[in-house]
């Protein structure tokens, strides 16, 4: 059975080595999205007997799952131009485990974790038209709910985008649009319903999953033994909060999973792995508007820019707003509001020629370099609401400076990896495998989507190594939806 409890510092207890530690088979580090879909898979799943979750925030999801600190969107690589088919069809793949996950739920909790709204793709001008006339013919096979939509159609769907001046905007116009799906997530809910289901899976048997609130991994050792399926991580843990002086104690855990965004990369380095990454975060602010748009509406990617093109989106958690962005601000900070964040990043940083060579491979292409220039400007309080506007009214072209307002304390940060061996900015996950038993996993955008399918893969390599059971047909047909035959 799941207990949640907070991490309360007890100086009076002294912290001792030689204390016995207290022994768990799976320890997940990190209780945002992707932390709590392997809990909930580890219980529903698996018979693994004792499961401990820390997590540094006294509420989980508090980083790059917070309900403010994402797009809020299911990305399944339909609407999202800069997928290739390849990546599409994989990220659709592991983006509707989330609905099928969601079917599991009550409809009072599935209704506060996920949203059908509409969704499109704009493209203005000839170019972009042409661009995704071309593209749905290639994607829509794979993708049957998806739409063409001349502008007319368009108008049906959204007005706002459509008109200018009550009249059909006079630039050609062309969406690949899909009409009624699940495309907006609360992941922030989403986490809570993990934990709960994972409740639900233990109650009433010996089984033990714990989650702790407000506590800091300050240390995982290696504890080599005859053979690495032997192998143990003894992991120390302190209170976030307080001073926390004695208040120490020690984990021994069969296998260890950190989801951690950024901070995983910086565990794995102050272990003396992953240290061929270098990390370039990227903050995204996003503006308010009025209740503009009936659905998410994305515009087409510059295959230039390695960063999302705007959009907008009703905000799951702002009734009667829509959310415009996001910018992209490249940050010396793991966490957007948290300034401490700075000395965690120069660590990861680890700057060199390798890393150097990245930043002027970038820099050198005009493109790139105009954007972000531009998005520095986005961040001068007196100018960035005219910046953005501009950009704003490609969406919504009767859009005025009166319906904007900035976002204060919305919009999060994206640890992008770099490659220094290939030296090369990454734009998807990295799961670092340091050893048998420990990984770290970075996920920025979209690891909230594919929080279940990353979660299926850690569940098959802990079954494999700690011999559990692994009830592999039953996630097959729940997530994947699939049947035991075509899961074979």
């Amino acid at each position: 059975m799941v207990t949640q409890r907070p991490a309360h510092p007890s100086p009076a207890t002294p912290a001792s080595a030689t204390q016995t530690p207290e022994s768990v088979d799976v320890l997940i580090v990190g209780g945002g999205v992707c932390g709590t879909a392997l809990l909930f898979q580890l219980a529903r799943y698996t018979d693994v007997a004792r499961v401990l979750l820390v997590e540094r925030y006294d509420q989980l999801a508090q980083v790059n799952s917070r309900a403010t600190n994402n797009s809020q969107t299911i990305h399944c690589g339909d609407i999202e131009t800069n997928y290739s088919l390849e990546k599409a069809i994989r990220v659709k793949r592991t983006a509707e485990m989330i609905v099928h996950y969601a079917e599991l739920l009550e409809p009072e909790v599935r209704d506060r974790c996920v949203f059908r709204t509409p969704k499109m793709v704009l493209g203005v001008g000839e170019a972009e038209c042409r661009f995704l006339r071309q593209r749905f013919e290639t994607f829509s096979p794979h993708f049957p709910a998806m739409e063409l939509l001349e502008k007319q159609q368009i108008a049906d769907w959204e007005p706002q985008v459509a008109h200018r001046g009550g009249q059909l905007r006079s630039e050609d116009l062309v969406a690949i649009g899909i009409r009624d799906a699940y495309t907006a997530v609360d992941y922030e809910a989403l986490s809570d319903s993990f934990v709960a289901q994972a409740n639900e899976a233990t109650r009433g048997s010996d089984r033990r999953l714990d989650v702790e609130l407000g506590m800091t991994v300050e240390r995982i050792a290696v504890e080599d033994h005859d053979n690495s399926d032997s192998t143990t991580f003894l992991v120390t843990l302190r209170p976030t909060s307080g001073d926390g002086q004695g208040a120490a104690r020690q984990i021994r855990a069969r296998h260890v999973v950190v989801n951690a965004g950024a901070h995983s990369l910086l565990m794995a380095q102050q272990m003396g792995y992953g240290l061929n990454y270098s990390c370039l975060p990227v903050a995204g602010s996003f503006y308010f508007t009025p209740d503009l748009l009936r659905g998410k509406v994305y515009t087409v990617q510059n295959d230039k820019l390695p960063f999302a093109a705007i959009h907008g989106d009703p905000d799951v958690r702002a009734p009667g707003k829509t959310r415009f962005g996001p910018t992209a601000l490249l940050l010396p900070l793991l966490e957007r509001y948290r300034p401490a964040s700075f000395w965690e990043f120069l660590k990861v940083l680890r700057l060199d020629w390798a890393v150097l060579t990245v930043f002027w491979q970038l820099f050198k292409v005009a493109d790139i370099r105009n954007y972000i220039v531009k998005n520095l400007l986005f961040e001068v309080p007196w100018l960035r609401r005219w910046l953005f506007l501009a950009d704003a009214r490609k969406i919504v072209p009767d859009m005025t400076l009166a319906d904007l307002s900035f976002a204060k304390g919305y919009g999060g940060v994206r640890p992008q990896l770099i490659d220094k061996q290939q030296q090369r900015l990454m734009l998807g996950e990295a799961s670092i495998q340091a050893r048998p038993g420990l990984v770290f996993n970075v996920t920025p955008s979209p690891g909230g989507t594919c929080c279940l399918g990353n979660g299926a893969a850690d569940v098959e390599a802990i079954a494999a190594r700690l011999g559990c059971r692994f009830n592999r047909d039953r996630l097959a047909a729940e997530l994947y939806g699939e049947t035991a035959a075509s899961a074979a």
